[in-house]
């Protein structure tokens, strides 16, 4: 075996040969770098989508924040509309007790 490498170079008619076997190596070494490249692609993608999976879940949770504080903000409306309706059916069924005691002690 290597005495035919020894004497590939020296015959004649061997420089197509010699080119496809350069050209095989060339294609070899371009073959492993775009396995390699293609690796790289697929680790950065998978990144990406991870990023992009956090960004998703970030967005939902802010969407959650902002259904509850509107729900929130509605409870309280409700809250303060009942206080406020409580506060005044006492202020007229009070000014209505201080009303009628009120005269009664003025007419005496």
């Amino acid at each position: 075996s290597s005495g035919i490498n020894a004497e590939w170079p020296l015959r004649p008619g061997n420089d197509r040969v010699e080119q496809a076997y350069l050209n095989q190596k060339k294609l070899k070494h371009q073959t492993n770098q775009l396995q390699f490249n293609a690796m790289e692609l697929q680790k950065q993608s998978e990144q990406w989508l991870k990023l992009l999976d956090n960004f998703n879940q970030a967005l939902k949770e802010l969407g959650d924040v902002v259904n509850w504080s509107k729900s929130i903000e509605s409870d309280m409306t409700r809250v303060s509309h009942t206080l406020a309706y409580a506060h005044k059916g006492y202020a007229e069924s009070s000014s209505v007790l201080e009303g009628d005691t009120g005269s009664g002690s003025t007419t005496t």
